[in-house]
């Protein structure tokens, strides 16, 4: 019998699940835009994830934990939410240069590596 094809994934269900890779994100270490794309399923839509946070409502997700490639802050230099992200990241313990760029206390390059050790 032949296989049918897996349903594309909703915006609801990309964002359930990125919401949930995001809350996974140990305190005190960063994950990229990409990095949450490829956990749920979705790589090289790193673009979504960003959508996804713009438009976030639970205050209780560490969005701030997101960087973008090259471990930098998305915000624009100067604005609010730079100043939030900066602000919340070095008190999680990194560093965060001027112009943006983190430099992590942890990075979670395998998000199932980080959180599950050697197991998978």
């Amino acid at each position: 019998m032949p296989r049918k094809k897996a349903a594309a994934p909703t915006i609801e269900g990309a964002a359930k699940a990125i919401h949930a890779a995001i809350r996974a994100i140990p305190k005190g270490t960063i994950a990229s835009y990409g990095d949450i794309a490829a956990r749920v399923g979705l790589p090289k839509h790193a673009r979504l994830v960003a959508r996804v946070l713009s438009q976030l409502s639970d205050p209780a997700i560490p969005w701030h934990r997101v960087v973008r490639a090259g471990d930098r802050i998305a915000f624009a230099a100067g604005s609010e939410g730079f100043a939030r992200q900066r602000e919340r990241l070095r008190a999680e313990g990194h560093t965060v240069r001027d112009n943006g760029q983190v430099i992590a206390v942890r990075r979670a390059a395998d998000l199932d590596q980080e959180l599950w050790g050697g197991f998978f």
